[in-house]
């Protein structure tokens, strides 16, 4: 890793959500800032509300930022600020990633649904999520990007869990066709023949297992902890799982290439980095 420090013509980028202080975005993207010596800077912005979060885009126009990640509660924000908005964040209905152009103009793109395809590309690889449905825990934004993301693979159904049945069936509306909803009095039923399961949700009691295919995986979202009670309670059915920290570092490749105009090295150990930097083990 090379000690490369910024000057007055670095490169600068950054995360932007509320609450900031938790993400590892800033610890992966400094990391792969020095691997290379680059000449860059990405750091954390936390506006306190959606007024804030307007000024700080609007001063991005003309201040030289590179471009932002978003994350909650401002992903549906960026959405709608973008001058320009890519195919996927369309589909996504959000934003975690806004670049600048020189003449001010913001373009939104969403990687969300790449990251947690490579994670399980990485960490399930025999799981095919084109061959069976995938049932997903959580209908919030994080849900959206994912399911557009399982329908462009051409996954042939995906089934909503949520506790109010009403925000499942949002998602049913949006997407019009290979979406089902169900609520959480549901769940043993919207598991059959899944080939995977996800949660996008946060709190809550884990689910049983039992029901599910021995071929198939489950993902948490969270990365903190690594092995959630989701996980464990998979891996204790015999289950392959996926963990969140391998969506966040999938997500965030193609946000470095389009800041700093080059891709992060496949063979640099980013995710060792991060594990030790969290107190986790692989």
């Amino acid at each position: 890793m090379k000690n490369t420090l910024p000057t007055g013509a670095a490169m600068v980028a950054g995360v932007v959500g509320q609450p900031i202080h938790h993400s590892l975005s800033p610890f992966l993207h400094t990391a792969w800032l020095r691997d290379l010596g680059l000449n860059g800077v990405y750091a954390p912005f936390s506006p306190k509300d959606e007024h804030g979060f307007d000024r700080l885009i609007l001063s991005c126009r003309s201040n030289g930022i590179k471009g932002l990640n978003v994350t909650a509660p401002f992903k549906a924000q960026a959405l709608s600020l973008a001058d320009t908005i890519s195919d996927t964040a369309k589909k996504a209905g959000s934003a975690n990633l806004l670049t600048f152009d020189d003449d001010g103009y913001i373009h939104a793109d969403s990687t969300d649904g790449h990251g947690l395809l490579r994670a399980f590309e990485l960490q399930a690889p025999e799981c095919d999520l084109t061959s069976a449905p995938v049932a997903i825990m959580g209908a919030g934004g994080a849900s959206r990007a994912v399911v557009a993301a399982l329908l462009d693979k051409g996954c042939p159904e995906v089934r909503i869990i949520n506790r109010t049945l009403a925000r499942a069936e949002e998602l049913v509306f949006a997407f019009q066709t290979g979406v089902t909803a169900f609520d959480l009095t549901q769940v043993a039923r919207a598991f059959e023949g899944a080939i995977a399961v996800i949660n996008a949700a946060s709190g809550g009691p884990h689910p049983l297992f039992e029901g599910l295919s021995e071929n198939a995986a489950v993902m948490d979202m969270t990365y903190r902890p690594l092995k959630t009670a989701w996980l464990q309670a998979a891996e204790a059915n015999g289950l392959k799982t996926v963990d969140g920290l391998n969506m966040l570092i999938e997500q965030a490749r193609p946000s470095f290439n389009a800041f700093y105009g080059v891709a992060p090295r496949a063979d640099f150990d980013i995710r060792r980095l991060a594990l030790d930097f969290l107190g986790e083990t692989a």
